[in-house]
């Protein structure tokens, strides 16, 4: 099974169109290496029996039964190996998949914009996912809470481990809440996202037009509500900033001016990238590949989660700085060192399978040797005959 896996995640370095194709002996396309790992039909077999729960114990209620397993074991592993910094971020991703599935979602602003939907909770300085939640509707695996709502019930269930540790976190305008902010700074924990201006229970801001450039400040003694006008209005709410501008270190071409922005943005803009960037990095060398079977995707997919996390665990261990492809090809080598045995290449022709009796028996003709005894005798008609 490491084999297994290894041949998948070489799969996503070496793209191509089909399956078969890994095995095409056409010397155009030739990857004489899959040959050495596996028989083409011997590695159709494995994917097309991956199942990874025993249907007679299952809890069919679940909507995710047949990953929950997977699912369980690697976020659980992820809060094990890695304690996070200070800065969290929580972020939605979308794992692509247009066949039919229930919990499948529409997300026009994500590139695959049809899939199924993940909540990722990141570290912002590493990049490393600490904690996966798979969207499936009204059973979504949270803990809901009394006046938070479903996004803020997300937040909490996500933090619930680093609550009252001092973290900051930073989320978009989904999970925006006066609420879910104090409830958080009541646990010790920061926050810091943009809002809509019309949301509930936001301070009311006096200017109605603002110039480009412009901002305006409110605060209650915990919260910091911030709207600022650049090519359109920004409204941010915080709890871990204050009412300060800071440079950007660029130069406005049209004014000549320096830009300068609200602290809470420039964090904001520096910090709330953690999860897209996990997406970006795994999709050029992503293991998924179309199937029929949704939770064969969302197996591969946190696959590619978990070498990403292994790549970040690696660096902070050791200080290397490799690219995350080098760090996926050592993981391959070293897998096939411990795990494989080079498959012997295949001879032609079928087996026998069976040794019959006619082969074996003792009825051969053979040649008698000749004794003095049993020497010819001539008999006169041969005489005859050749005269």
């Amino acid at each position: 099974m490491y084999t297994f896996l290894v041949t998948v995640l070489l799969m996503g370095i070496v793209k191509k169109n089909s399956l078969r194709e890994y095995w095409s002996t056409d010397p155009m396309f030739a990857t004489p290496f899959f040959a050495t790992l596996f028989s083409q039909d011997r590695f159709l077999v494995l994917l097309r029996c991956q199942h990874f729960v025993n249907n007679a114990t299952a809890i069919l209620s679940d909507p995710l039964y047949k990953i929950r397993n997977v699912l369980i074991s690697l976020t659980s592993a992820f809060g094990r190996v890695f304690v996070p910094y200070k800065d969290l971020c929580i972020d939605e991703s979308l794992m692509l998949w247009k066949g039919r599935l229930a919990f499948r979602q529409y997300i026009p602003s994500k590139r695959h914009r049809f899939g199924v939907k993940f909540f990722v909770m990141c570290d912002v300085k590493t990049g490393f996912v600490q904690d996966i939640i798979v969207y499936t509707g009204s059973t979504t695996d949270i803990k809901h809470y009394e006046g938070l709502g479903v996004s803020g019930s997300v937040v909490m269930t996500m933090l619930a481990p680093h609550l009252g540790k001092g973290h900051t976190l930073y989320v978009d305008n989904w999970y925006r809440s006066p609420t879910l902010f104090q409830h958080l700074l009541s646990n010790s924990t920061g926050a810091c996202c943009t809002v809509r201006s019309n949301r509930k229970r936001m301070a009311a801001f006096g200017c109605t037009k603002m110039q480009r450039g412009e901002v305006e400040f409110q605060e209650n003694g915990q919260q910091l509500a911030v709207k600022w006008h650049d090519k359109r209005d920004v409204h941010v709410l915080s709890t871990v900033h204050t009412a300060t501008m800071s440079a950007t270190g660029k130069v406005d071409h049209l004014m000549g001016e320096r830009k300068i922005k609200p602290d809470c943005v420039l964090d904001y803009n520096l910090k709330m990238g953690a999860v897209d960037k996990a997406d970006m990095i795994n999709s050029f060398v992503e293991c998924t590949r179309e199937t029929t079977k949704w939770y064969k995707n969302i197996f591969f997919h946190l696959i590619d989660t978990a070498v990403l996390n292994g790549s970040i665990v690696h660096r902070q261990l050791t200080g290397k700085v490799i690219t995350y492809q080098k760090y996926r090809e050592n993981l391959m080598r070293e897998l096939l060192d411990e795990h494989h045995n080079p498959r012997r290449p295949s001879t032609g022709g079928r087996p026998a399978v069976d040794n019959p009796l006619r082969l074996t028996a003792r009825h051969f003709p053979c040649k008698v040797p000749q004794t003095a005894s049993q020497a010819p005798k001539m008999s006169s008609s041969s005489y005859d005959i050749g005269k």
